[in-house]
């Protein structure tokens, strides 16, 4: 008997496609587990990436780091497929769906019509599955969004391979291997150690909490700027916290709720402190966005030493938070 796909509304796009595609599959994975279990919370400011020529600013480790991290950790496998011809990529894509597989798919934002026009801009690493086709329309399970939706060919076709940063190049995955059974609990303590040397000990000074204390600079710098360039910066950051990809605090509280029910799975009650803890951090993202965006929109005067002053007070919750999470005790 054919599985009947059941869409499921996410935070963050990947995570919320690795969660549905394991859940189809039989597999009860939660977004915020398959989010923690790949060890995919940091933070990263790249400068020599651009986008829209301001520097790519990451509250997670790059795409398809959730899907790998899931693969390696429990033993699950996909399929990957890319491809430079765009007629052979859409063929492909309906060959799948025609033997029932749940397919999912890197797309540009830009060009998926379903998306409010105010919503539409040109980033090519967001994550969707599809799971049908009807005429010449795909039956999308986009994460983001509170039901499935439906996509012209041409338009799904346009999404999956823009040009540009992070193009897709009609990137589809599947799955491939799903493992007889899965060891939670011996997974976890290795993701948790994982997580906190990449955003503790990187060697470059752009990631984890050093990236964070070199963005406070970078904000700081723009007193010496006119205004009009201030505030595209700051925007940018607001921009890329708040809006593409979930943003800075949503995956604190991500990572918060994999601790929470990583803490139930192994009655641990160091993990549930922690837990709370990262919450009230993303908090204090929060905060910062919602004195940047002010600013931004002159509902608040620009001080920008206020706001660096904010980020290094979130670098050094987060140095101490994962410097404690680093010694917890697994039994």
């Amino acid at each position: 008997m054919e599985k009947v796909f059941k869409h499921q509304y996410a935070a963050h796009c990947e995570s919320g496609v690795v969660s549905s595609l394991l859940r189809h599959h039989g597999i009860d994975i939660s977004e915020a587990m398959a989010f923690g279990i790949s060890s995919s919370i940091n933070f990263a400011y790249i400068p020599f990436v651009k986008l829209g020529g301001l520097p790519l600013i990451a509250y997670r480790m790059p795409p398809k780091f959730i899907l790998k991290g899931v693969e390696k950790s429990l033993g699950f496998s996909f399929r990957y497929e890319t491809f430079r011809n765009q007629e052979k990529g859409m063929t492909r894509l309906d060959e799948l769906l025609a033997n029932s597989e749940v397919v999912g798919a890197q797309t540009s934002v830009y060009w998926l019509p379903y998306f409010p026009e105010d919503m539409r801009f040109h980033f090519n690493a967001h994550n969707l599955l599809i799971y049908g086709k009807e005429g010449d329309e795909y039956l999308i399970s986009d994460p983001v969004g509170e039901e499935p939706v439906r996509c012209e060919a041409s338009a799904l076709q346009k999404a999956r391979f823009a040009k540009g940063v992070l193009a897709p190049k009609g990137l589809i995955y599947y799955m491939d291997r799903v493992p007889g059974n899965i060891d939670l609990r011996a997974a976890i303590p290795k993701a948790i150690k994982k997580t906190c040397r990449i955003i503790l000990k990187a060697p470059l000074f752009f990631i984890g909490t050093k990236g964070i204390r070199y963005t406070a600079k970078q904000v700081e710098k723009q007193a010496k700027k006119p205004l009009d360039e201030g505030k595209l910066f700051v925007g940018h950051i607001v921009r890329m916290q708040e809006e593409i990809g979930t943003g800075g605090a949503g995956f604190r509280f991500i990572y918060a709720s994999f601790l929470q029910e990583a803490a139930n799975l192994l009655q641990n009650d160091e993990l549930q402190k922690c837990s709370e803890e990262l919450t009230e951090i993303g908090d204090q993202w929060r905060m910062f966005a919602l004195n940047a965006a002010k600013m931004c929109k002159g509902r608040q005067e620009m001080d920008y030493a206020l706001l660096g002053q904010q980020l290094r007070q979130c670098a050094d919750l987060e140095q101490n938070f994962f410097q404690r999470l680093s010694h917890v005790s697994f039994k």
